[in-house]
């Protein structure tokens, strides 16, 4: 029997975050891992020399002084730092009409869709014009400093009085929709699909599906901070968060599976590892997804049976096909790392297939890749319905990899003879090396039809964090929900 304070489950951006800040809080906490490496949805993983990023691929404010970014903030409270490659553009967007490079600086993009669209550009213009208040007045509140419970109103009070005056006019704006941001805004066809792609690349929905503060954070940060790619890909920030945790005197245990949350009376007692171990904690933090919390780690009598049925009903994001890639890098001199690829400007761009994003870390990080090579990771919306293990699936992943293939071929037209080493995922890999439900990467809940489920749960000393719990597909928000957890679980 071993007790603690706090046992959060999963290693994942928003378990370590939450781990890392209550051990800085002067918890003793352990956090358990199933796999052998930490970082949840967020891990590297390596192959023959090869330093693949198995999901996250953009990333802004990591290093810059005053950043807004979750993750700086907590790595500046732990003490740790990281080091990264700034660049320009953040990417280009290739539809079948026209690519168009994406800048840090909005008038340099604003200059480049004038090309396509003068009146498209106009209209982009007053869209942004009508978001950037909002993020202006959300950057005075540090994500830091919130809590997920009431108190979190005097400390807004009490600290950041005259932020939240200036948020005040733009309180409508808060719960609206990118959507209806849109609609009094713009009328262009071509920068209305825009705005849904960006919406897309950063949710999972489109811009009537997503919340405005997401836009106005992201559009008002990529401008203030720029982008950048942290030295070592995702795994530098994942080891930066358990250095951390174990600076302040807590542990990660790598290679235990906590097989169930162990509840009585509606309370939690701690946790029951597979092998049959039992690790006791007034205090548990799950970050696995809410579909597997509720399912997996608890019997279905420890939770009321109304609130187990909304919450298995919230919706997933649709999974994913990855490709990874190694590469000969001969003749790429000129190479940029990001890029998005439209197929069909016919097709809804949420279409499996059709939106393919491109991430080529090496060009800033040479150490990922052997000399003379490149990694390359490219994947696109899939469903898990219809995959099996079965006589067709190798078939089936490969023919479903054709379209990142030819969306690969758009940057490098010579692709498939320059591969050293393929590696296709599917929703089945997702589900299964992630112990994901679904493959999925978190909610689908549409802006304006319901409101996240956030860290609380029906059962005493039992919370939640990770994509399950915060709007937003990415780091930032995963990140932000352990803070919020952490936060409450502290005077």
């Amino acid at each position: 029997m071993q007790d603690s304070d706090v046992i959060v489950i999963g290693s994942g951006i928003g378990g370590l975050t939450a781990a890392a800040l209550l051990a800085r809080y002067g918890k003793r906490v352990i956090v358990c891992e199933s796999h052998t490496i930490p970082g949840g949805a967020a891990h590297t993983f390596r192959r023959r020399g090869f330093e693949f990023d198995s999901g996250p691929s953009f990333y802004c404010g990591l290093t810059s002084t005053g950043s807004l970014n979750p993750v700086k903030q907590v790595l500046d409270v732990l003490g740790e730092s990281l080091e990264s490659v700034p660049y320009d553009p953040l990417g280009l967007y290739h539809f079948p009409e026209a690519s168009l490079p994406v800048y840090s600086n909005a008038d340099l993009t604003r200059e480049e869709i004038a090309k396509i669209t003068p009146q498209g550009a106009k209209e982009l213009k007053r869209f942004e014009e009508r978001l950037l208040p909002l993020y202006d007045a959300m950057k005075g509140i540090p994500t830091l400093a919130l809590r997920a419970d009431w108190q979190v109103i005097p400390i807004l009070i009490g600290r950041y009085l005259p932020s939240l005056l200036k948020m005040v006019p733009h309180l409508p704006l808060v719960q609206a929709s990118v959507g209806s941001v849109m609609d009094a805004t713009v009328q262009d066809p071509w920068i209305r699909r825009l705005i849904d792609l960006e919406c897309f690349l950063l949710s999972g929905l489109k811009a009537h599906g997503t919340i405005a503060p997401e836009v106005a954070f992201v559009l008002g940060e990529r401008s203030r901070a720029g982008v950048e790619y942290p030295v070592g890909g995702s795994a530098a920030i994942v080891k930066a968060l358990v250095r951390g945790l174990e600076r302040w005197g807590s542990q990660l245990l790598l290679g235990h599976h906590v097989e169930q949350i162990l509840v009585e009376n509606r309370k939690v007692l701690g946790v029951q590892l597979t092998k049959g171990e039992i690790l006791k904690a007034p205090i548990v933090i799950s970050n696995a997804s809410i579909w597997d919390t509720y399912t997996k780690l608890l019997r279905p009598e420890d939770l009321p049976s109304s609130f187990s049925k909304a919450a298995l009903n919230t919706p997933p994001v649709d999974s994913f096909m990855h490709l990874h890639l190694g590469i000969r890098a001969d003749g790429l001199e000129n190479l940029t790392g990001h890029h998005v690829v439209v197929h069909d400007s016919d097709k809804d761009i949420t279409v499996p297939g059709n939106t393919c994003m491109i991430s080529i870390p090496s060009v800033w990080d040479a150490t990922l890749a052997p000399e003379g090579h490149h990694v390359v990771h490219a994947y696109t919306l899939e469903p898990y319905a219809g995959w099996e293990r079965n006589d067709e699936y190798e078939h089936k992943k490969q023919q479903k990899a054709q379209t990142l293939y030819r969306a690969l071929e758009q940057i490098i037209p010579d692709i498939r003879e320059r591969v050293v080493l393929e590696l296709i995922g599917t929703p089945l890999t997702h589900a299964y090396y992630l112990r994901r439900y679904q493959g999925t990467y978190g909610p689908a809940i549409q802006a304006g039809q319901g409101m996240f489920p956030g860290s609380h749960t029906p059962i005493q000393g039992l919370y939640r964090v990770g994509d399950s719990t915060t709007p937003g597909i990415g780091v930032p928000a995963v990140a932000a929900s352990g803070i919020l957890c952490a936060n409450m679980l502290v005077k």
